[in-house]
């Protein structure tokens, strides 16, 4: 998506709400949560997925992204023991999506790997009220004239339309409810990577396709506003920086632009810390800069934690 969360926004008929919502921010200000107290193993863990982990004196991206991610879980679960309903989690890794809906006059389909899944036994709440959903009628979509606003997606003959949560979601199986999606750009290469930008778009693009596949196992084919809307999360990650978002389904009427739009919080570009120093910097036999991560930031730390315990807490 070129022009980024923009066009996902027109394509998924989203309102944009810049920053966390009041329900996860509240957790990440409230101390009786005690995320304070995980602050330092945090910090081990960006030291043991970026100087630790390997004996290369460097480790390249593709290494350390999915270890610090994995170190960041572990943490996560840690906190099952002050809230038990945190077991009835199940990671889930690649996971393929299938979700078709009409754009105007435009049949649209969103397909494909659709990042690491965490699903749950019971649904995220809804996070935006009825009378904040209702608003949303009053908001104008930005248009692209005289671009297209599907310009640069790629045109296939769909032969069957798909709305499909995958084989991660077969009949009986508990963990039924997508939770949150956490996408890895681990990439060493930076051009192989999607820019911040073009992650949102595709968390966005994501997240949307699995809450209306969700939807429409639920509640079936019609266009409607939902009575209880779908919340799916979706954190991405370079290694260092995160995305932060949250997208709540309110309707599957996504035909026109009139009438109630799907809603989209994102915390952009939250940097987890400022400088790995693999090796120390020695100048004159003195030791300049000692091997270490610098700028830890407790507040990027504390808002991945929220958003796996949102639902729970």
């Amino acid at each position: 998506l070129f022009p980024g969360v923009r066009q996902a926004q027109w394509l998924t008929k989203t309102k944009l709400v810049e920053g966390l919502p009041p329900a996860v921010q509240g957790i990440v200000d409230n101390p009786a949560h005690g995320l304070q107290e995980l602050e330092e193993r945090a910090k081990q863990a960006v030291s043991h997925a970026r100087l630790w982990d390997t004996a290369e004196v460097a480790p390249r991206r593709e290494r350390y992204c999915p270890v610090l991610f994995e170190n960041l879980i572990h943490i996560c679960r840690l906190m099952s023991g002050k809230y038990p309903s945190l077991s009835k989690r199940m990671l889930a890794r690649n996971c393929r999506i299938a979700a078709t809906w009409e754009r105007e006059s435009i049949l649209l389909q969103v397909r494909g790997l659709s990042g690491i899944l965490m699903n749950s036994t019971t649904p995220i709440p809804p996070v935006a009220s009825k009378e904040e959903i209702l608003a949303t009628k009053e908001h104008v979509l930005e248009t692209f004239y005289p671009i297209a606003p599907t310009i640069d997606l790629q045109e296939v003959n769909v032969y069957k339309e798909l709305n499909d949560t995958g084989q991660c979601f077969g009949d009986g199986y508990p963990y039924s409810h997508p939770h949150t999606l956490f996408f890895l750009e681990s990439a060493n290469v930076r051009t192989d990577r999607f820019r911040p930008e073009q992650l949102r778009a595709k968390m966005l693009m994501f997240a949307f396709g699995n809450a209306l596949a969700k939807a429409k196992a639920l509640h079936g084919d019609d266009p409607k506003v939902l009575e209880q809307p779908v919340v799916v999360q979706s954190i991405g990650t370079d290694g260092q920086l995160f995305q932060f978002m949250v997208f709540q389904l309110n309707t599957t009427d996504l035909v026109s632009n009139d009438g109630v739009k799907n809603l989209v919080w994102i915390d952009s570009d939250q940097n987890l810390y400022e400088k790995a120093q693999c090796v120390p910097e020695v100048k004159k036999r003195v030791v300049t800069k000692p091997a270490g991560i610098s700028g830890f930031q407790p507040d990027t730390f504390k808002k991945f934690l929220a958003l796996y315990l949102h639902g729970t807490v």
